[in-house]
């Protein structure tokens, strides 16, 4: 096995290339993430993000180019490997268990049980002082950690799954358009725990038409156009009318 360097990336996309048919979607496509910064993806409909995101994620395999996961190949044949390998995208509405409650989702697969003469049973008071520990004390505020994960909004419901990735050593989390189904006050909600999971070390690649948003967590960018990156660079270098421009084509910046 590698050894991981304290500089070396987490994760390392190189020369990546994707095409459907006669529709190329990637093209030597090249990014790396760093512990415990936000990257944002960006750029317009088609530009491939989506792309790039199912192939880390698992859904597709690349026609040509390597993801490497902490210096190793990642060779992810579905999401569910991707997952155990300790990547997790966080979409708009990322399955949970709506009926059950929200300790409960947080310990899904990871139970706390007892056993009294032979019989297991579930240690749910310690489930849920416990969630609420590790939730409040990554910034996530719930009503309850009995409270039903059907009852929550979409913001408590993403910052849930972010933040039990978070706590069971997740190693990078994709936000798929995190802000696209929320208002204002929920968005900003959102950007704290992106900058209070960020900072505890989990890096994250941030997806998001939301230019303005994306500007006020990420420390760095990559710009896809036509399935390929056309700009990348530190947010503190360019202004929002330069990234506008990346994505339209206006420009084409490669730091």
């Amino acid at each position: 096995m590698s050894k991981v360097h304290k500089n070396a990336p987490v994760l390392e996309v190189r020369n990546v290339s994707k095409s459907f048919g006669k529709i190329q979607a990637l093209k030597n496509v090249n990014m790396e993430v760093y512990q415990g910064e936000v990257v944002g993806l960006l750029g317009d409909n088609g530009a491939g993000k989506s792309t790039l995101i199912k192939i880390i994620s698992g859904n597709y395999h690349a026609d040509e180019g390597e993801v490497y996961l902490n210096g190793e190949r990642l060779e992810s044949d579905s999401p569910a490997e991707a997952h155990a390998a300790g990547i997790e995208t966080v979409y708009q509405n990322s399955p949970i268990c709506e009926n059950a409650t929200v300790s409960a989702n947080f310990f899904i697969g990871k139970e706390l049980y007892r056993s009294v003469s032979g019989i297991r049973i579930l240690r749910e008071r310690a489930m849920h002082e416990e969630t609420i520990q590790v939730l409040s004390e990554i910034g996530i505020n719930i009503p309850a950690a009995k409270a039903k994960m059907g009852l929550l909004s979409g913001g408590q419901r993403q910052a849930i799954v972010l933040g039990r990735f978070f706590h069971w050593g997740g190693k990078i989390a994709l936000l798929d358009e995190p802000f696209a189904a929320l208002g204002v006050a929920e968005s900003r909600n959102g950007m704290n725990l992106i900058r209070q999971v960020s900072q505890r070390g989990l890096p994250i690649i941030l997806i998001t038409h939301n230019i303005e948003y994306a500007f006020e967590v990420i420390s760095r960018f990559v710009v896809l156009r036509h399935g390929e990156v056309v700009g990348m660079g530190r947010r503190k270098d360019v202004s929002i009318g330069d990234v506008v421009s990346m994505i339209t084509g206006a420009i084409h910046i490669q730091n």
